[in-house]
């Protein structure tokens, strides 16, 4: 038998004045939210008796987080990938010169994701290259080409870096859908045998709308990254190569190389109290069992949440620890 509750909950810091937290999370009904309300249960049980945490929904394509948070409507938030949010420092990337030097990471967070594009087989077309040659009459579906969404923005710039842009496509009579954000927005409508959708670019790749896309019935061709795009790619979105392995869905029948789009990063502002910033760093690590038992039902393969945590690998973040987190993981071994 467990002990009880009581009991579990006189281990680690305690903040004993009351809290009124604002955490930033998704649309509200995928991975942010149920990290956000973890955490705000285990925080709210350790802080004075009037504590209270706002979990806020967004609309847009995922990146208020960060500019919340800057501006102190925020507390805390998450954005994804972690490698492209690195560029927040010096205006990298995505953010084209603007820069956020005063935000500060609290932990990286497991997600093994990948952007890739999928095409309908009656294109005849399984490589870029046969893509660029054929010229085919695609109608993509694409998020946004703006900052305000990492996943249009980068999707952009994966196809351009293959040498295809939206105005190219049109040129070939095809057709361009950018009107949507959310992966199942992008990828659900376009399952149905009477889609007149015939390619995809996203993430999301462990989601069932990729799995029903490439081994339903329409059977859609995960096109492999070609090795020169990875590369500018590197350069341009701070995204690393990747690879899917065989099998990963039941018609792919080989490795293919893939854009990572790996992982969430949850940061706050440097002025966050130090001894908030070191509750939450204590819960992400020593309370991690709670958030990662809501997906062991789901294979580790092809979780939206990768389990289980690593502490070492969640200190590894794109931008500088919050002084308070930094201290949390040496004391504990987890930072060299």
């Amino acid at each position: 038998m467990g002990e009880p509750a009581s009991k579990i909950l006189d281990r680690g810091p305690a903040i004993t004045r009351s809290l009124n937290l604002n955490f930033q999370g998704d649309w509200g009904q995928a991975n942010f939210h149920r990290i956000m309300s973890w955490l705000a249960q285990e925080v709210c049980d350790r802080a004075g008796p009037r504590s209270r945490v706002a979990i806020f929904s967004m609309r847009g394509g995922g990146s208020e987080g960060l500019t919340l948070v800057n501006d102190g409507e925020m507390h805390i938030a998450l954005g994804t990938p972690v490698a492209l949010m690195g560029g927040s420092q010096n205006g990298d990337a995505i953010f084209d010169g603007q820069k956020f030097p005063q935000l500060r990471a609290l932990a990286v967070l497991p997600q093994d994701d990948r952007m890739i594009l999928g095409i309908d087989p009656k294109h005849g077309c399984r490589t870029f290259a046969e893509i660029r040659e054929k010229k085919p009459p695609i109608k993509l579906v694409i998020g946004p080409d703006s900052p305000d969404s990492p996943t249009g923005w980068v999707s952009h710039r994966f196809l351009e870096a293959h040498g295809i842009t939206a105005g190219l496509i049109r040129s070939w009579g095809g057709e361009v859908v950018d009107t949507w954000c959310r992966p199942e927005q992008c990828l659900i409508p376009v399952q149905e045998m009477s889609s007149d959708i015939t390619a995809a670019v996203h993430e999301a790749i462990m989601t069932p709308w990729w799995t029903n896309l490439i081994d339903g019935p329409r059977n859609f061709i995960p096109v492999p990254a070609e090795p020169e795009a990875l590369k500018e790619l590197q350069k341009t979105t701070l995204l690393d190569p990747a690879t899917l392995p065989q099998g990963y869905w039941k018609s792919l029948k080989e490795e293919i190389p893939a854009l990572s789009f790996r992982d969430f990063l949850l940061f706050c502002r440097e002025d966050l109290p130090d001894d908030i910033a070191y509750l939450l760093t204590w819960c992400l690590v020593e309370t991690k069992s709670v958030i990662e038992s809501q997906y062991h039902h789901i294979d580790p393969n092809k979780t939206p949440l990768g389990y289980p945590f690593d502490p070492i690998k969640m200190a590894r973040t794109s931008i500088p620890l919050h002084p308070a987190a930094e201290r949390y993981y040496r004391d504990h071994g987890y930072l060299s």
